[in-house]
């Protein structure tokens, strides 16, 4: 049995693979549209079987009451408690059991302060701040979703907040929950996202003078190449596309 394979002194040459030279979808991600396949894969014959995928987007709505459980409770206090609920408050979403309140971006501060404060609320806890991407399905394409806890009443809900990316612009939650600084910091750095009133707002990840947020979904995969025991991994946007 012979061995086509190029080798030297017994140990194969690496040789380039068909269809492994560039073209690959990573590498042009602004071009891919949002939603469609792995990475906007596409056009490919990608053999893990998400070149095809198709994710349907709906719009998010009001929830019908009763909600079930305590979120009646905790909205019915929020808008006892709150007088401007009515501006502040976008939508009540609840689903796959939780509750999730949409607040217009510039009272979400006054929102917090009033889930913490309020006795009947007692939200003393903002565990997380993070940032999504809905690039391609909503015009205010970054959210900041915060999760609150309720130590008292042992209760949950979640917050989010939704801003464009050319008016990436928040009001900081740390006056009213120290426990954000370094979340929003971080969701400065991947997203882009200003926290105007951070006592601090500088990256948290990456270098100080990197360009650009990574975890926007129109931000190049880009990488470096990585050695293991002999064998080199290319960044994803110098992998092969399966042809």
């Amino acid at each position: 049995m012979t061995d086509d394979k190029p080798t030297t002194g017994g140990v194969p040459v690496p040789v380039t693979p068909a269809g492994a030279t560039s073209g690959a979808p990573a590498e042009f991600p602004p071009a891919a549209p949002a939603g469609r396949g792995m990475f906007g894969n596409q056009g490919t014959g990608d053999v893990s079987g998400f070149g095809g995928l198709v994710r349907q987007h709906r719009e998010i709505e009001d929830s019908p009451r009763p909600y079930g459980g305590y979120f009646d409770e905790v909205r019915d206090a929020l808008e006892e408690a709150y007088p401007a609920f009515g501006e502040a408050i976008e939508k009540v979403v609840v689903d796959r059991g939780e509750l999730t309140l949409h607040i217009r971006p510039e009272r979400i501060a006054e929102v917090c302060q009033v889930m913490r404060d309020d006795p009947a609320l007692r939200f003393e806890l903002c565990s997380s701040v993070s940032g999504v991407d809905y690039l391609g399905a909503d015009e205010r394409r970054l959210h900041v979703v915060y999760q609150l806890t309720s130590m008292t009443y042992r209760r949950q809900v979640r917050l989010e907040a939704a801003v464009s990316a050319e008016e990436p612009h928040l009001p900081s939650v740390t006056s009213v929950y120290p426990t954000a600084d370094w979340q929003e910091r971080e969701a400065y750095d991947m997203f882009g996202v200003v926290f105007d009133g951070h006592p601090a707002l500088t990256r948290i990840l990456m270098p100080d003078d990197w360009e650009g947020h990574p975890q926007r979904k129109d931000y190049p995969l880009g990488g470096v190449p990585v050695e293991y025991k002999g064998a080199e991994i290319p960044p994803p946007d110098k992998r092969r596309s399966y042809q």
